[in-house]
């Protein structure tokens, strides 16, 4: 089948909404997000932004409170909220895959992560046992993991979070996707390990040609990583624009006080914070 040559994710006028019991929450509020073959999209706010929820939404993954509505959510050329459930069952976990947050939680605590990859393998892929324990080594060798052979019958409790987020970026990969989303994928990581997290799915992003959606807080990790960037605020797109023009001459407040908010930008003793700047800009 020719593949749409338009962007490969294209939604337009995103709208998350929750039901609670005191009344209905918006979590995204309008957003357009769309994501070309093989580019590096960065996903940028501070917790409660929307940035999860939005890509959720893209999975199918909200709960049963959660009404999305969009003018367009397209997957190379293909209506995403007209699919069957088994048309989008096939095209996620294959096509578009996600690696989600606390990779630890995110494990089976009950199956050894050796099960937990060769189902996935199985159930996306359609692989005999045999050739899914020997695909599940591949993998693990391809993310870093040693000693495969022996670290697929570990349980997630006695693996490092580095090593299980390691095993949910091989799981991600398994089906060689066209579009990878990445949400937090160094939370709660120390510092060492976040930066080999990081270069690990950027050396996979580059041999595999895949689209790839960061989601994160961290400026520095954008500046590093993306090739262009979007910034959302209480459930909305403050700005987008291609990494270098965003760092350099930021449109949006908000934008500014992310930067602002640098470790590098502080003075003396105090860190500022995206309030203070808010603050400052307020009174001009």
């Amino acid at each position: 089948m020719a593949h749409n040559t338009g962007p490969l994710l294209n939604i337009k006028n995103l709208t998350v909404r929750f039901a609670t019991s005191t009344g209905t929450f918006t979590a995204v509020d309008g957003v357009d997000i769309s994501v070309s073959p093989r580019e590096v999209l960065a996903i940028v706010g501070e917790s409660g932004s929307g940035k999860s929820v939005s890509m959720l939404a893209v999975m199918g993954l909200l709960a049963d409170t959660a009404t999305v509505t969009a003018d367009e959510m397209s997957y190379d050329g293909r209506d995403l909220l007209k699919l069957s459930t088994a048309e989008r069952r096939r095209l996620i976990g294959r096509e578009i895959t996600m690696i989600f947050q606390e990779p630890v939680s995110s494990l089976n605590p009950s199956f050894t992560v050796g099960f937990q990859i060769e189902e996935v393998l199985r159930f996306n892929l359609g692989m005999n046992r045999k050739d899914a324990r020997a695909r599940a080594i591949e993998l693990f060798n391809a993310v870093g993991i040693p000693e495969p052979e022996t670290k697929l019958n570990a349980y997630p409790h006695q693996m490092s979070g580095g090593q299980c987020q390691r095993v949910m970026i091989a799981m991600a990969i398994a089906s060689n996707p066209r579009l990878l989303i990445a949400d937090e994928p160094t939370t709660a990581l120390d510092v060492t390990i976040q930066k080999q997290i990081l270069d690990l799915l950027m050396d996979l992003q580059e041999k595999h040609g895949m689209a790839l959606i960061l989601i994160t807080h961290d400026m520095g990790v954008v500046a590093e990583t993306a090739d262009r960037v979007i910034v959302q605020y209480k459930g909305r797109k403050m700005e987008e624009a291609d990494v270098l023009s965003l760092f350099e001459n930021p449109q949006n407040s908000y934008t500014r006080a992310l930067l602002s908010a640098l470790p590098e930008n502080a003075k003396g003793d105090r860190l500022p914070t995206v309030a203070d700047f808010m603050a400052a800009e307020a009174k001009l």
